[in-house]
């Protein structure tokens, strides 16, 4: 995805004060984050009704992972490729597009009969959000210029973001007991249908002045790759390895993955820059990403299921519980500046992901019948160090990458982000749910998540600090010299 900042037309309306957003940039501002916050709140409003969801249509337990992963699943696949689409052919066009498509697959959910028309709504609504995401991000960068008034905005896109996703855990909970679990898609439908018009009317077109050739084989073997892999180990975590099917698709997978490299170090546009992928605070930046947005999305999924049951609470205490969760994110990313701003970003990556792998093994102390304060202050508290490396890890990326590579490091932020939340439940959800024993499976993905995240922060602080190393080493090598 290619993020500029020389937009045609639009840069105006936020051009005429230097530091302040006149009425009609506020105007635009909103109408792109409320795009945003719509997409986050789809990837956690239905956590706390899966429960209710799966009795209703007749999803098995082993099966309640793909409500969630039907959706993340095209949402992380088909990023890269529409960011590149918007470029091309305008990135309001494809936003509009998104928008549309969004609500129409929100109303589909919401009145599905069986779990093949929910699935089928839920992918749409990925595809949906794979349009959204990357040009309203586009939109954002292209209309407001560098400087306080893009910082503002970004700082404003970003907080929303946050907000939606616990927004999305306390409405879900809400909702579902209120007036069922239909209504939280149907709440989807309604800010698609409010924010559509919206956009039609403020959003300005924007499309970069080169027009590089679309990297369709790319996008066809990372999409085909993703989709196999997952299938395969999730199906995999429920029925082993063994099988044909799992052992298949697992291949056809690995294969595809591959061709998407050579694809990629021989076409002239690729979706993804190998060469910047070999600098070290782009590749570790990005794994620390991946880790701590995959494994925190899976203990969000495996404690949902715990505590409604497990402990039989109901789908608005869980979503309390979880609102606990968000007020102490909210409030830790007014502190992670300020960390970063003393420690660096790179050691608070590692710090951050080292924090949020303690906390997750803190709730391995969980009873079988008791354990929702303990639940409530793990998962908090995991969190807020969650949130810490978010940041940290998007400012480790795109630190020290030349001005005209920027949107292409942004670029891959953005789709790390996505992919982390694709794969974390698929993988480790159905380590929960594949026994007899929901309480002990829960209890295994806790240890396996929490292993995961710690040893990645070891992997993160050794390899930033070997690059370091190795950048003070090269120094005195050309004095010496």
């Amino acid at each position: 995805m290619t993020i500029d900042t020389s937009a045609r037309s639009g840069t105006s309306a936020a051009a005429p004060a230097p530091g302040r957003l006149t009425g009609r940039a506020r105007l635009i501002l909103f109408v792109l984050c409320a795009a945003q916050f719509m997409v986050a709140l789809d990837f956690s409003v239905l956590n706390v009704a899966l429960p209710v969801l799966g009795a209703d249509l007749g999803l098995g337990r082993s099966a309640l992972q793909w409500a969630v992963t039907a959706f993340a699943l095209p949402s992380g696949g088909f990023l890269l490729l529409f960011g590149r689409v918007g470029d091309l052919y305008g990135r309001r066009r494809l936003l509009l597009a998104g928008l549309a498509l969004f609500g129409a697959a929100s109303l589909l959910a919401a009145c599905a009969w069986d779990p093949a028309s929910f699935l089928a709504g839920r992918a749409l609504q990925g595809l949906g959000a794979a349009m959204i995401v990357p040009t309203g991000m586009s939109l954002l960068t292209t209309t407001f210029p560098e400087g306080p008034q893009r910082d503002r905005a970004l700082g404003i896109s970003g907080t929303l973001l946050s907000l939606g996703f616990t927004t999305g855990m306390v409405l879900g909970g809400v909702m579902t007991d209120t007036l069922g679990w239909r209504s939280t898609m149907g709440l989807l439908a309604v800010c698609a249908l409010v924010v559509l018009p919206l956009a039609v009317v403020l959003l300005p077109e924007s499309r970069t002045p080169v027009r590089p050739r679309l990297d369709v084989p790319g996008a066809v073997t990372v999409t085909g790759g993703l989709l196999a892999l997952i299938h395969a180990l999730s199906t995999a975590a429920e029925r082993g390895f063994g099988g044909r099917d799992v052992q298949l698709t697992l291949v056809a997978g690995v294969v595809l993955l591959v061709a998407f490299t050579v694809v990629e170090s021989r076409h002239g546009a690729p979706l993804v820059s190998l060469p910047m992928l070999r600098r070290r605070t782009v590749a570790f930046g990005n794994l620390g990403g991946l880790v701590t947005f995959s494994m925190m999305s899976a203990v969000v999924f495996v404690l949902t299921l715990y505590l409604q049951e497990t402990l039989g609470l109901s789908a608005f205490g869980t979503g309390l519980v979880f609102g606990v969760q968000g007020l102490l994110s909210a409030a830790a990313g007014t502190v992670a500046a300020r960390v970063i701003g003393r420690f660096g970003a790179r050691r608070t990556l590692a710090g951050s992901l080292l924090g949020q792998g303690l906390f997750v093994a803190l709730l391995l102390g969980i009873g079988p019948s008791s354990g929702v304060l303990l639940a409530a202050v793990g998962v908090s508290l995991a969190s807020v160090c969650h949130l810490g490396a978010i940041v940290a890890y998007g400012l480790t990326v795109t630190s020290g990458v030349p001005d005209a590579e920027q949107g292409l490091a942004t670029g891959l932020v953005t789709t790390t982000q996505q992919v982390g939340l694709t794969v974390g439940i698929p993988l480790l959800g159905a380590l929960a749910t594949a026994g007899p024993d929901l309480y002990g499976g829960v209890r295994t993905v806790l240890a396996a998540d929490a292993a995961i995240v710690l040893t990645a922060a070891a992997v993160i602080a050794l390899g930033l600090r070997t690059s370091r190393g190795s950048r003070r080493a090269g120094r005195a090598q050309d004095e010496r010299a």
